[in-house]
């Protein structure tokens, strides 16, 4: 099933929910902005339509999925280099 199709029980949107509110809080505090959350979000909803359930693993992914997003924006677009 694809991630746009996906349904989630809901413990595991609350497993889901935590693992953002952890993920954010591990952040500078400027870099906690809306489309940053976003995309972490995008992250764990992604990793979980792959089956992946582990906290640890869907934040270290998810995190690592934003900071590579950003080292190619930062190439790419001068002006984004605050995210």
């Amino acid at each position: 099933m694809s991630a746009t199709g996906a349904a989630y029980q809901p413990e595991l949107i609350e497993l889901m929910r935590a693992v953002l509110e952890e993920a954010v809080a591990t952040l500078p505090e400027a870099k906690r902005t809306s489309s940053v959350k976003a995309e972490i979000a995008s992250q764990i909803l992604a990793c979980a339509a792959k089956g992946e359930r582990d906290p640890k693993v869907l934040q270290r992914r998810a995190l690592l999925g934003v900071v590579e997003c950003s080292h190619y924006s930062h190439e790419m677009s001068p002006e984004r280099r605050s995210i």
